[in-house]
């Protein structure tokens, strides 16, 4: 939340720095990705049409059947076979009838089911009702016919004495009916109303999937046949048909098209062995001359056709456009996540460890955390950073730390050491020496000082903080403010004075406190020197030897000494 806190932040722009490697095979790889994605991307655009506003279908539905059949007995029209309604959007056509005629209500022998078979009338008992049976028992056991007895019951007499549906099936010509379907569409976001038929349709037309895909007029044994089903089979029990009608409408003004999609499909299952098909009663009252009130009872047998209409239309939008294109921007992302995975990943073995090393190092930067006892080390005989982020109980000098991999800030360490170059009386000896070659071999002489137990080069002094017992080398050998480039790069006078001055142009070279300004400078001088980065400045510990090189050749005038302020 640092970024907000005020107006200035609030104003700034951030983006992501990009590291390129320079690789034919992962450039190609990632254009191969990147073309993947942009036909997958059009192909979805095009195919689901993710350009265009979407709304669902109202649907209303009308039909009429059409048909005449002949039995044995009667003619069957349109009144007789087709009943009102069985649900919403249906109709259902009768295949196959039992009919049990001339019934009023009296007292008769119950059909012969299981719980109605009698010996006796301790058998029946009187007020009983049995779901499966016709009526209520009397509690009389009478004869059914010459052999069986079953319990009197008081009903429509005679009760209904046929169970199973009659084979071949009675109406199996209904195969021959035709069905006109009215189907009226809208959709209510585009204000937008269709329907099946047209003014001009030819009313002698029949359904044909290639010659007459439109027309509205089925015949409701292509129907069944193009499921595959078998009418006259299907008849004797009856079952359940779908009509689908698809509503697929494309409303742009340069590619208009909304025409409906019929196809078929059924719907119950006609492996079961319980309750299968679909059937149900009715009846038909009559009254006598005398007053007395009869009934035709029908169980009809036959198939209900379900219409079901769905669909959508799409109108083109420039918003919803606008949000298949952002959403799928994320995919060319892909690309980048799958080749930063073959090239950090040490379990995928597509190139070389050292070159994924190498191109972990360039792209991958660790940042340590704050933390209060954060000291970095470098000494002159080991070419590594040292991490130390422990409090310390021991000396310095003795503590094993972790060895970390810094930015390193070559502009400024280069700015600084030029600037020390241009200003030095001995440039030549300067540009042959190495970093730390050569360091002066003369023999050291024995310091004023008793030499501390920590110290490997002989020019460190005593003192009771840990984190200044530091030497500037981890084993015995010369110090590093013997070497040239120390008195070139930390101790020079005039090198020090031209990076104030570059810093601070109006600076007062004759001030009392320069000393302290050029003792800083060359604490500064050393760091960016060993450690390669101004960034660990203020955690950067600077070894005894030579903070106090540094002291000696610009002393306090008081003698007191702070050295570098710590910040973390």
């Amino acid at each position: 939340m640092a970024a907000f806190c005020s107006l200035k932040n609030f104003c700034e722009y951030e983006t992501s720095k990009v590291v390129r490697f320079q690789s034919v095979s992962y450039g190609s790889l990632k254009w191969t990705f990147h073309m993947v994605v942009f036909l997958y991307v059009c192909y979805v655009l095009v195919t689901d049409k993710r350009y265009q506003k979407k709304d669902s279908v109202i649907s209303s539905v009308h039909t009429k059947v059409k048909g005449v059949v002949q039995t044995d007995s009667r003619i069957w029209d349109t009144a007789e076979y087709t009943i009102p309604m069985q649900g919403i959007d249906a109709f259902f056509v009768i295949t196959n009838i039992i009919m049990t005629e001339n019934q009023f209500q009296s007292v008769c022998p119950e059909y012969p089911i299981a719980k109605a078979v009698c010996s006796s009338d301790v058998s029946c008992e009187k007020g009983h009702m049995n779901p499966q049976s016709n009526g209520i028992q009397t509690g009389r056991c009478v004869n059914y016919n010459a052999t069986i007895k079953t319990c009197e019951v008081s009903a429509w007499c005679p009760v209904e004495s046929m169970k199973g549906a009659p084979v071949p099936a009675i109406l199996k010509s209904a195969e021959n009916f035709t069905v006109l379907i009215k189907n009226n569409i809208h959709f209510p976001k585009f204000n937008h109303t269709a329907r099946n038929f047209s003014p001009k349709l030819n009313i002698s037309c029949t359904f044909n999937k290639i010659t007459a895909p439109g027309c509205p007029i089925f015949q409701l044994g292509d129907i069944l046949q193009a499921t595959g089903e078998n009418f006259s089979e299907m008849a004797i029990q009856g079952g359940i048909m779908g009509i689908e009608i698809n509503w697929d409408c494309n409303l742009d003004k340069w590619f208009h098209r909304c025409s409906p999609k019929y196809s078929f499909r059924r719907l119950d299952d006609k492996t079961t062995t319980e309750y299968p098909g679909y059937n149900f009663r009715f009846a038909k009252y009559y009254k006598r001359p005398n007053g007395k009130e009869e009934r035709t009872l029908i169980k009809a047998y036959g198939i209900r056709f379900d219409i079901l209409v769905f669909g959508t239309a799409g109108r083109f939008n420039i918003f919803e456009l606008l949000v298949y294109t952002g959403s799928v921007l994320s995919y060319f992302g892909l690309a980048q996540f799958i080749i930063d995975f073959l090239i950090t990943s040490y379990t995928y073995p597509c190139c070389k460890a050292s070159i994924k090393e190498y191109y972990f190092r360039k792209k991958c930067e660790s940042a340590l955390g704050p933390k209060w006892a954060l000291m970095y080390v470098s000494y002159v005989d080991d070419p590594h950073i040292i991490l130390v982020d422990k409090p310390l109980r021991t000396s310095l000098q003795n503590v094993k730390g972790e060895i970390v991999q810094l930015q390193r800030d070559t502009g400024a360490c280069t700015d600084m050491t030029k600037l020390a170059a241009q200003r030095s009386s001995r440039v030549p000896a300067l540009a042959k020496a190495h970093e730390m070659q050569p360091l002066k071999s003369e023999e050291q002489t024995s310091p004023s000082h008793d030499r501390p137990s920590w110290c490997c080069c002989g020019k460190c002094h005593q003192t009771q903080a840990f984190r200044e017992q530091l030497c500037c080398r981890r084993k015995e050998g010369s110090c590093i403010t013997t070497s040239a480039l120390f008195e070139q790069l930390v101790l020079a006078r005039s090198a020090l004075e031209f990076i104030l001055l570059y810093k601070e142009p109006l600076l007062d070279l004759n001030t009392e406190t320069l000393n302290n300004q050029l003792r800083h400078c060359a604490y500064r001088q050393y760091i960016h020197w060993r450690f390669g980065s101004a960034e660990v400045e203020s955690s950067a510990l600077i070894p005894s030897c030579c903070r106090w090189r540094i002291r000696e050749t610009y002393p306090s005038e008081d003698g007191k000494y702070t050295g570098l302020a710590r910040q973390n």
